[in-house]
């Protein structure tokens, strides 16, 4: 979604992915078909291993939490977030974006369906832009990268209707943090709960296909 915005906004797409050894490859996959789609003059995916570090429901063993209410989706860190995944992944698009010149990264962080990842904040995005401000050589110079977060404020379902409205692929998208083998959304998992409900406030039906919904 954030690419379709990225593209609005006439920005010429060098899209990143990062293989770090998520149970939910199938996220890889649609992500190429995403940059052919949306013409992106390069993709880079980038192989990191994080399992390697552990403690996460993602790139481990331990099971991801299914059929959750709201209230508990709200409530404390659930055993899918990654450990500093976002500061990781960030610190990686900006290395990227030094060797491009690019003046912005896109990130689709979400704070208002936020499901207790500490680094989905606006708090944190602000000051790892400071961080970038102080900490590379672009930044120095006087020319930082801006962390661009379009989605940041939105509902779901305003994202949804966003998408809509720019034609996005919303087919190619995938939120299941536990697919099935062949790549089907759970429709259990905290993610697909969020993203279920967003599609039904939204007054539309979800393209893509869950093994149970």
């Amino acid at each position: 979604m954030v690419t379709a915005v990225a593209k609005h906004d006439g920005c010429v797409l060098h899209l990143l992915t990062l293989s770090y050894g998520q149970r939910h490859q199938v996220e890889l996959e649609g992500a190429k078909r995403m940059a052919q789609v949306l013409g992106a003059a390069s993709h880079l995916v980038l192989p990191l291993d994080l399992r390697a570090i552990g403690a996460s429901a993602l790139t481990g063993q331990q099971a991801v939490p299914k059929d959750r209410p709201a209230r508990e989706r709200t409530g404390g860190i659930p055993p899918t977030y990654v450990p500093a995944r976002n500061t990781i992944f960030l610190a990686l698009a900006a290395a990227y974006a030094e060797t491009l010149k690019a003046s912005r990264i896109y990130f689709g962080a979400n704070v208002i369906d936020y499901s207790g990842y500490p680094d989905c904040r606006p708090e944190y995005l602000r000051a790892f832009e400071q961080v970038l401000r102080l900490g590379t050589k672009a930044g120095v110079e006087g020319r930082p990268v801006e962390i661009k977060t379009p989605l940041l404020m939105m509902t779901k379902a305003d994202i949804i209707r966003l998408g809509l409205s720019l034609a996005a692929p919303l087919h190619l998208t995938h939120s299941c943090y536990d697919p099935s083998a062949d790549g089907k959304a759970c429709g259990r998992c905290d993610s697909c709960l969020i993203r279920l409900e967003g599609f039904r406030e939204a007054g539309t039906t979800d393209p893509i296909v869950y093994v149970s919904a």
